[in-house]
């Protein structure tokens, strides 16, 4: 039901772009030989020259309507041009008009919030950008106007002088109009100067209705066509309403139009304003009652919503007459085909766009021959969208059959393929909708697989695996083994190249991430190996992640009191915002997992060094008697951390993994296997042991 939004404002500036007969525009670009040319845009089958879709304003004038079939438009106008719009999969093929959709859009949007409504028309809030022009160059201080902008249509001025473009010159320049009314002007000559940005652009023409909300806006685009806009002034509200059709206004051509035409003999809007608001609320209910009364005078509060992406992807297809469609044979067969290009537009629209869509859903048409409830709707249903091809299939097979069986009555029969009740389907259509932008930061494939926020779960396990499989390889072992000490000067640059990547990691392409990693390398010593371009180096970054904080960090004291001993005691932090070594030290939990990797891999005597670390580690943590504890230990910090659920190969469907970015895929199975680490430093050495004071020789 309609919802009643009161308007904040009557001075927004809000307009209604609509393209002229898009479809045949688009037919004209392509075949510049058809322009000013009756022409026509049918359909692809042939059936009595096939259905219209679009007539060009030249084919109207000699009477072809969109309800004709091709060969009827032929008797009409024997010189039109029929045109078959492409084809793909058996059906109509949209892309190539979606695209040039896009196009009109990308214009229209510069000048102010834009909202693409379809594929052929678009709400502009121009507010801020008529504001800024009344501010700075008002209308009356024009010294010319655009003959584009005199051309417009400003209701309520027709009938006063005969001259209407002069009229028209005069109404936006005018120096006593009301606030309401100059922003009206210059949202005028905004919309003439985007449409002429249009023209030379995309060589389409458009109209547009200039009004101070969406309704009137809408209503105002479709007056003077083609090629033409039309002001809707505050005062010339009721003269546009008065007259206009119950059944013409938004939202009211269906039932709750006829109820209204039937119970309070109601014909067109103006006749809404005998009712009270009180009495339309007793009627149809409080906020519907709302909403009629705010319509009646023009009010509507509804909202230019920015958006220059579809809400939803959707593939049909109608099967009328005889070929209606009686075997669920034949629906997989086309739910097929249509699921199929559905996959294909939403992978375009999660590789270009970055969005991805959360719910499945099937609708459908159909008729039961023998029954005398024949005029009950076939239920559309819906489940959660699994991406990759074969999963849409199989999801929507699943719904078709679950909606027939509630259609048929069969609740607890399972539907073959080759049975029928006397049912046939005549339109059969899937869709994507619920499509949100992805999450900034998301660097998991499993958010495509799963319907939730946080990833975090993910990246530590795929991070802890790789610490299991690989000991921590140092970036300067060659210099400490020859005696060479790891100095504050040395560390530092890797620090800042490492907070470089990791900010800019999951933002820029994989080719950007290479030069970048190839910056960090020409940052370090000569006598060093890049951590950036080690092999380690996700190791040291999923390590890094799940530190934190803590004082009291016994290696960490050790490290910074190696620093300060090698530079005279210098401050760590040289400039506000430089990082420290320690802090890539320090440990969620008191530094235990480092203290364990220093007891055991340094080899220093098990009765010191156990003791040192036992004598820390919080009493549940201690090592069970008759088990070693730093394994103990080690295995407990594990199991603190591993999520209580994962994934393996054989779960992971491939034919899903292959639709997916190339990218992803990478992400995938670098997660799934991760490459082996050399083995290229003894068995028994540490990180720590790179951070102790270098042995005299």
């Amino acid at each position: 039901m309609p919802v009643a939004r009161p308007e904040l404002s009557d001075s927004r500036v809000i307009a209604h772009v609509d393209m002229d007969c898009f479809y045949v525009q688009v037919e004209q670009r392509k075949q510049q030989s058809l322009r000013g040319q009756p022409t026509a845009v049918v359909q692809y089958n042939s059936w009595q020259g096939g259905g219209l879709i679009a007539v060009s304003y030249e084919a109207r004038k000699f009477g072809v309507k969109r309800s004709m079939r091709g060969d009827e438009a032929k008797q009409v106008c024997p010189e039109i041009h029929l045109v078959q719009v492409p084809v793909a999969r058996g059906k109509a093929d949209l892309n190539t008009y979606r695209n040039a959709g896009s196009e009109v859009v990308s214009i229209l949007s510069r000048r102010g919030r834009c909202e693409r409504a379809s594929i052929d028309e678009v709400y502009l809030d121009l507010t801020i950008a008529a504001e800024a022009m009344l501010a700075d160059n008002p209308p009356e201080c024009l010294e010319t106007v655009s003959e584009e902008v005199v051309k417009s249509h400003v209701l309520g001025l027709e009938e006063v002088c005969s001259d209407a473009r002069e009229n028209v010159r005069h109404w936006l320049t005018r120096s006593d109009a009301s606030r309401r009314d100059k922003l009206l002007a210059c949202g005028a000559f905004i919309v003439a100067e985007l449409r002429l940005q249009v023209l030379e652009e995309t060589e389409f023409t458009c109209s547009a209705g200039i009004a101070h909300n969406k309704m009137l806006a809408k209503l105002a685009s479709g007056m003077n066509k083609p090629a033409q806009q039309t002001v809707v002034p505050f005062s010339s509200i009721s003269k546009l309403l008065g007259t206009l059709p119950i059944k013409k206004m938004k939202q009211l051509g269906g039932k709750l139009g006829t109820s209204l035409q039937i119970d309070l003999c109601v014909n067109t809007v103006g006749d809404l304003l005998q009712f009270s608001e009180e009495k339309l609320q007793e009627y149809y209910g409080v906020n519907t009652g709302s909403w009629l009364w705010n319509t009646a005078r023009g009010i509507s509060g509804e909202e230019v919503k920015e958006r220059l992406l579809p809400n939803s992807h959707g593939s049909g297809k109608t099967f009328p007459g005889p070929r209606a469609l009686k075997t669920v044979a034949s629906v997989e067969k086309w739910l097929s085909e249509l699921c199929e290009e559905l996959s294909e537009r939403l992978q375009s629209d999660l590789e270009q766009n970055k969005r991805i869509a959360h719910t499945l859903t099937l609708h459908a048409h159909a008729y039961k021959s023998n029954d005398a409830d024949s005029f009950k709707k076939f239920p559309s249903k819906s489940c959660p969208l699994r991406y990759g091809t074969s999963k849409i299939k199989e999801d929507a097979l699943s719904l078709f059959q679950a909606g027939l069986r509630e259609y048929l009555g069969l609740y607890n029969v399972k539907i073959s393929g080759n049975q029928n009740s006397g049912w046939g389907i005549t339109g059969l259509s899937v869709s994507a909708s619920k499509i949100v932008a992805i999450p900034s930061g998301t660097r998991s494939i499993m958010n495509y697989f799963h319907n939730q926020e946080e990833t975090c779960p993910q990246v530590k396990l795929s991070s802890e695996k790789l610490i299991q499989d690989a000991p921590l390889v140092s970036p300067s072992v060659n210099s400490l083994e020859s005696g060479g000490h790891l100095t504050l000067q040395s560390v530092e640059p890797w620090i800042a190249c490492r907070e470089e990547n990791e900010e800019s990691k999951y933002s820029m392409p994989l080719d950007r991430q290479k030069e970048n990693k190839d910056m960090c390398k020409e940052k370090l010593p000569d006598k060093e190996t890049s951590i950036c371009s080690s092999p380690d180096a996700e190791v040291y970054r999923g390590w890094e992640k799940d530190q934190t904080e803590s004082s009291g960090d016994y290696l960490t004291e050790k490290i910074r009191d190696s620093l300060e001993s090698e530079e005279g005691k210098r401050k760590l932090n040289k400039e506000k915002g430089m990082p420290t070594i320690s802090r890539y030290f320090q440990s969620q939990h008191s530094g235990s997992l480092l203290k364990v990797e220093h007891a055991s891999t340094s080899k220093l005597s098990e009765s010191s060094s156990l003791s040192d670390h036992q004598s820390e580690l919080p009493e549940e943590n201690s090592p069970a008697r008759g088990e070693s504890g730093v394994d103990a230990h080690l295995s407990s910090q594990i199991k603190l951390k591993r999520p209580a659920w994962s994934y393996g190969i054989d779960e992971i469907d491939q034919d899903v993994l292959n639709e997916l970015p190339k990218q992803i895929q990478e992400e995938v199975h670098a997660w799934l296997r991760p490459q082996k680490r050399p083995n290229t430093v003894k068995r028994d050495l540490g990180i720590t042991r790179y951070f102790l004071p270098a042995k005299d020789k």
